[in-house]
């Protein structure tokens, strides 16, 4: 069913529900595993939702780009794998494939490059063309990451050439190809994007408007606003703003545009009550779903331990020391630490072998990033051996590691009075 309602036609319809039964907020989902796509799209046909299926381009890109680490998808791969689940699971409900985070010096190694701006740009529509080419239904236009400001505010005159640039692109690409309108999210909530005020907010909205209809290019439906949220290890550290989730959401909804947070991953049950009623539109959680799979694994891997021990099975995988010297030789876990150890993970003191030392240390890693390395081929053999082991002893491995993940996401469906929407959609004329 999702290609029959396209995310252009699927927000003025939300209105619409909005105005009849109440405000809901909507779930972007970061797509870290085959294992996270299935408990998604079960929950999803159980509890009648939306899915916005959100991915960065480090997660899935092009082959000209190394692909990505998720599965080692590219575009065309991760629209696949979502396609085949769907008919797996039999869903028939509403999913929208977006890219998050997209444009110029979205991947690490552009970044760490410090490409020039034209390059980057270059690049950048690259990767979008191949995510119009494989049928993704929202583009994030963010071209904020700019390594020629390291620690300083992009400024807004710059941020909207290059908003209005790619999208203007990717229009003309989308025309010549004969496609279905595309939706469109801009913003961001780095600080170095320059708009975390409300002041600077409305400002960029009122311009971005005027420069679009000027060339008569099409609005976007989402734009990133800063509430406050900022995850790092397994916890949100931000200082949740709702004055300020309120002011960008009524400021939105008067541009007829939904309210994206971003990080909205490990927020307490009280904040995400109080989406649906300060008007935050959308909300992006990812890291948070991994952290469930990997502890999921984590516990298999200790009860394979106990079984061995009494005799049920006899020999057990290396889950647990794989999984961690892989994690944290990915180093993809030092973008989320916090104090001293945070200071030592950037400035790179600290060897992997010296972080391996330190159990401790090497727990923390694990937890938090071990959902990076799913998929390199020692850890998903590992994973694999594990998993059939403990299903041959009749232990219902890779269910209890799927509903622990659809445990988690059913609480901000509950939160965000996510159930039943997909039907009131359709519904609406």
């Amino acid at each position: 069913m999702n290609k029959k309602l396209n995310i252009t036609q699927m927000v003025p319809r939300l209105h619409k529900v909005r105005a009849k039964d109440g405000f809901v907020t909507l779930l972007g989902i970061g797509p870290m595993s085959p294992m996270l796509l299935q408990g998604t799209l079960e929950l999803a046909k159980e509890q009648d939702f939306p899915i916005m299926f959100i991915a960065s381009r480090n997660q899935v890109d092009a082959e000209c780009f190394g692909r990505g680490y998720v599965s080692n998808w590219d575009q065309n791969d991760f629209c696949s794998a979502i396609d085949a689940m769907a008919k797996k699971v039999d869903f028939d409900g509403l999913y929208y494939v977006c890219r998050d985070h997209g444009g110029p010096w979205q991947r690490d190694e552009e970044r760490k490059a410090e490409l020039p701006e034209d390059e980057a740009m270059a690049l950048g529509l690259k990767s979008y063309f191949a995510d119009i080419d494989a049928g993704f239904d929202l583009l994030h236009i963010d071209p904020t990451k700019d390594p020629h400001t390291v620690g300083a505010v992009v400024p807004m005159e710059i941020v909207l050439r290059r908003t209005v640039e790619l999208i203007e692109k990717c229009e003309a690409y989308r025309a010549e190809k004969n496609l279905p309108p595309l939706g469109y999210e801009v913003g961001t909530e780095e600080t170095n994007g320059g708009l975390t005020g409300t002041v600077e907010f409305e400002t960029f909205i009122e311009k971005l408007m005027t420069m679009l209809d000027e060339k008569g290019l099409p609005h976007p439906q989402f734009i990133v606003g800063q509430t406050g949220t900022l995850t790092r290890l397994t916890e949100n550290i931000g200082k949740y703003s709702f004055e300020n989730a309120r002011k960008l959401g009524r400021v939105t909804a008067q541009n007829a545009m939904e309210l994206k947070e971003h990080n909205g991953d490990y927020l307490p049950d009280d904040i995400l009550l109080m989406h649906p009623a300060l008007g935050v539109g959308s909300s992006n959680v990812a890291p948070e779903y991994g952290v469930m799979e990997t502890r999921a694994y984590l516990e298999l891997a200790r009860l394979e331990k106990k079984m061995k021990e009494i005799g049920v099975i006899d020999e057990v995988s290396k889950v647990e020391q794989v999984l961690s010297r892989a994690a944290v030789e990915a180093g993809r876990w030092r973008k989320w630490m916090v104090g001293e150890t945070a200071k030592l993970s950037v400035e790179e003191v600290l060897s992997d072998e010296e972080v391996l030392s330190d159990e401790e240390l090497t727990k923390q890693i694990t937890d938090i990033s071990g959902h990076y390395v799913f998929d390199t081929p020692v850890v998903a053999a590992e994973l694999k051996s594990m998993l059939d082991r403990l299903e041959k002893a009749n232990v219902p491995a890779r269910r209890y590691v799927i509903d622990k993940i659809k445990h988690r996401i059913s609480e901000y469906v509950t939160c965000y009075n996510l159930r039943g929407l997909t039907s009131k959609l359709m519904a609406e004329v």
